[in-house]
């Protein structure tokens, strides 16, 4: 049984390396200037959110907002 479960995932790790070797091979225009300021752009933003969010989670967790309500 997991013989058959590491055959599958290897079997999809490979399919994914073929897909993103596929798209990266893609013959045509370079991308233009806008398009690498738009992907760090958004890179940078999706970054800046996760940064922001994990700083909250850590905030609330040593603060003690996600213990369960105390009843007296």
């Amino acid at each position: 049984m997991l013989t058959l479960l590491i055959i599958i995932l290897l079997g999809m790790l490979v399919a994914a390396g073929y897909f993103a070797y596929s798209a990266m091979a893609v013959e045509g225009e370079p991308i233009p200037t806008e398009g690498y300021v738009a992907l760090a752009l958004g890179a940078g933003f999706a970054i800046a959110v996760g940064v922001g969010l994990m700083m909250l989670l850590f905030f609330s967790s040593r603060r003690g907002y996600d213990e369960p309500p105390h009843v007296r």
